[in-house]
């Protein structure tokens, strides 16, 4: 007796593909280009969206092109249209192709930023020892999410007051202040959190699963104190404590030059971009020197 062959299509063309050996590749070419970890983690999250928009792993250049004007619909930021442009493009040329997308001048508007009473806020709803530690690190000092989770034990000086800073923003190192309030509130998380290795290192600030953190954490993490602090401007963890910290400086009559230092940047003229002055101490500046 003959069997019915079932009538099934295992054809797989028509199907989206698994994009997950197709980033795991992206990684490794991305590490075996010299690319840092921050810069490794953001590029991937990119490409693993702009992978599942055009349903393949091989996207053509007019999938790339679509894909963009998706995300402009969305009206993005500048500079985060231009990561996913240099993430796609990197990875683009892994594949042997080449794609063009254009690149945004970044504009000259004011940053975002929190006051001094909206920080106090978050601190103040925070009641996680572990994560009020994170806050405090990154906010005074002034530290960027991806240098947050770079930090290991052996780049905290709590008697010094200062952290060391490995492969920051263009691969740099350097060394930041912080106050004693932050040290002290280490002292505290280090006396009950174990010393963990993770990848032959020893992260400051694990997760409870036991792993470094990541960018996209710390945002999920920061976001749930502000919005229990019920603030509603606009701004992230980058917001907080990057342009905040310059922001309260700055109208604390700190010296532009030393802010400059304090941040690590590069050219004046970005410190000068993110270090404006809040609404209240133009006023004070302005009625205390226009006079006749």
């Amino acid at each position: 007796m003959t069997k019915k062959r079932l009538d099934i299509d295992w054809n797989r063309i028509d199907q989206v593909k698994d994009i997950n050996p197709a980033l795991a590749r992206f990684e490794r070419y991305l590490r075996d280009k010299g690319f840092r970890n921050s810069t490794i983690d953001g590029y991937v999250g990119c490409v693993a969206r702009y992978l599942k928009f055009a349903k393949t792993d091989t996207p053509l250049a007019e999938d790339a092109v679509q894909f963009r004007e998706s995300l402009q619909d969305r009206s993005l930021a500048r500079s985060t249209l231009n990561n996913y442009s240099f993430a796609i493009k990197t990875y683009h040329k892994m594949l042997g192709d080449s794609v063009e997308l254009p690149f945004l001048k970044r504009n000259e508007e004011l940053p975002y930023y929190f006051d001094s009473d909206d920080v106090l806020k978050i601190f103040s709803v925070c009641n996680n020892l572990k994560h009020y530690a994170m806050l405090q690190t990154l906010f005074y000092g002034c530290l960027r999410a991806s240098e947050l989770c770079n930090l290991d034990d052996s780049d905290v000086d709590l008697k010094n007051l200062t952290l060391r800073v490995r492969e920051g923003k263009g691969g740099k190192d350097g060394i930041v202040p912080i106050k004693n309030e932050c040290a002290i509130n280490l002292k505290r998380y280090l006396a009950v959190r174990p010393p963990l290795e993770v990848d032959g290192r020893h992260p400051l600030f694990y997760t409870d699963f036991g792993r470094r953190w990541n960018r996209r954490d710390i945002y999920r993490m920061f976001m749930t104190y502000k919005n229990r602090a019920g603030i509603q401007k606009h701004g992230g963890v980058h917001v907080f404590a990057r342009h905040s910290s310059a922001t309260i400086m700055v109208s604390n009559g700190c010296d532009i030059r030393i802010v400059k230092e304090v941040l690590r940047h590069k050219d004046l003229r970005t410190t000068l971009r993110y270090a404006h002055v809040s609404d209240k101490t133009k006023r004070e500046k302005y009625e205390q020197y226009l006079v006749l």
